[in-house]
């Protein structure tokens, strides 16, 4: 077959190529991209194409050939060039600076509606807020386990109670857990 012979056939097989490639890629503008990647392959390996096939068959393979190999050239791509915002990352490389105005503020108000709280729950809850743990502090004050959780989590419940007002729910969990 010669070559202007194998580009009249592949001329008549052009807007079957073109459908197929719309139905692999979903877009026109692709899809005429990949009849054009499809026609470079078909005319630069043309001698390969045995005449008694079916070209129809062995430019539909190329295409779908084709479309696989840069689907996958896509995903390494975007793999290996990750667009995401460090904002998730554990380790990103950036400083979260803290205005220690506000926060000493804060720290003041917090602790000034701690001091409102009975002792009973504000011992070991001042003592939890330092470092101590559950055992720790059951052992300092010589009462059951269960019964400081129980404390720390009613001193909590109260602190929580009195500060709605002042900040927002999720601030107020930051600086009590």
């Amino acid at each position: 077959m010669s070559t202007i012979e194998f580009s009249t056939q592949f001329d008549r097989l052009r807007r079957t190529l073109f459908s197929f490639a719309l139905n692999l890629t979903k877009d026109e503008e692709s899809a005429r991209d990949l009849v054009q990647e499809t026609a470079y392959k078909a005319f630069k390996y043309w001698h390969r194409y045995e005449p008694q096939t079916n070209l129809r068959a062995w430019l539909m393979t190329i295409m779908r050939n084709s479309f696989i190999n840069e689907y996958r050239k896509r995903k390494r791509r975007q793999t290996l060039n990750d667009s995401t915002n460090n904002d998730f990352l554990i380790d990103s490389g950036q400083q979260t600076v803290m205005n220690h105005g506000e926060s000493g503020l804060m720290s003041e108000e917090i602790l000034r509606v701690i001091e409102q709280l009975e002792d009973w729950v504000r011992i070991p809850f001042l003592m939890h807020f330092r470092g101590f743990k559950y055992e720790e502090i059951a052992e300092e004050l010589e009462v059951p386990l269960g019964t400081i959780k129980s404390r720390i989590f009613f001193a909590r419940q109260k602190l929580q109670a009195q500060m709605r007002g002042m900040y927002s729910a999720k601030q107020i969990e930051d600086i009590l857990s």
